[in-house]
């Protein structure tokens, strides 16, 4: 109850400091200010907006909502709002994607060349691709200490379709020595925060995620996370990425996309990075997710079989 009313408080916070500036002169095209739309819903159109799972719903919503409202406050073409819109889980959020349900969307790496079969374009994608690793979290006083001791245990993940803080794991466990499919069970849990939390309460031997949720988590749960440590992180790939339906306006789509990369270029914007954490997006196109294409073809090949 501490730690969401903590949250709350940082939400609020935000859109205080947002104001403030706002009323200290003359606000500029890009500030931010929450308010009542003065659109009439009768005139507009209403494009949604899906994250993939990278926390619980309520989190995301905390988290993305800001980026959502900046950019429907910004938006210069009057006839259109965005929505944001939470899944519970990786399997609902990628029904909605690959039913084209999404006008824009923030998949995974894997969900995004995904969801070119079904009809979208890659048009941008989180920055800083360094953080974009698979960790493994132990206890501290843990009996793990080689990945050979794994051996026999159970390991978590949020999702099988996770690349972060599933597929990338589980190909280092592959090359360090461990058949996942016969040496450990692994066990998806449904979420970043349930497969740390897994590791803490002692139901696995050792858990995945990605340093995101980490950093999240540790600065929330201090107490919590001092008992855990990261064991091992995978090396990095080309990180989440933007898509948009390939039926939305073209002049919509630019303009969300503009909002979106320059969120870093004013104050109201960069208070909101802060709170992913991330330091900016950034263009990009099919091209850019060839590493991780490459990627899933070895990882189809040599752990177990996905759709690619």
């Amino acid at each position: 109850m501490f730690n969401t009313l903590r949250r709350h408080m940082k939400w609020w916070t935000i859109l205080a400091m947002t104001l403030l500036a706002g009323a200290c002169g003359k606000p500029e095209k890009n500030d931010y200010q929450p308010g009542i739309s003065q659109k009439n819903p009768q005139q507009v159109t209403e494009y949604i907006v899906g994250i993939h799972p990278l926390h619980n719903p309520q989190r995301l919503m905390e988290t993305y909502g800001p980026i959502v409202e900046y950019i429907n406050f910004n938006m210069p073409i009057p006839e259109v709002r965005f929505k944001l819109e939470a899944s519970r889980n990786y399997e609902e959020f990628e029904k909605k994607l690959y039913g084209r349900h999404f006008a824009f969307a923030m998949p995974n790496p894997y969900q995004t060349l995904q969801s070119i079969k079904h009809g979208y374009r890659i048009f941008g994608k989180m920055g800083d691709d360094k953080n974009f690793t698979g960790i493994i979290l132990v206890r501290k006083d843990s009996s793990i200490h080689e990945v050979s001791d794994l051996k026999g245990k159970v390991v978590s993940y949020p999702a099988k379709t996770a690349l972060a803080a599933t597929m990338m794991p589980q190909y280092f466990l592959h090359t360090h020595g461990i058949d996942i499919n016969r040496d450990i069970e692994n066990r998806y849990v449904g979420s970043q925060e349930s497969s740390i939390l897994n590791v803490f309460h002692g139901r696995v031997a050792a858990g995945a995620t990605w340093p995101v949720p980490w950093k999240i988590f540790s600065a929330e749960n201090p107490d919590m996370a001092s008992q855990l440590m990261v064991k091992w992180e995978t090396a990095p790939l080309p990180n989440n990425g933007w898509v948009v339906r390939n039926d939305i306006p073209t002049p919509v789509a630019d303009q969300f996309s503009r909002l979106l990369f320059s969120l870093q270029d004013n104050v109201p914007g960069r208070r909101i990075l802060d709170q992913l954490p991330v330091s900016r997006f950034e263009p990009a196109t099919d091209k850019t997710y060839q590493p991780v294409h490459d990627f899933l073809e070895k990882f189809s090949k040599t752990v177990r079989p996905i759709d690619h």
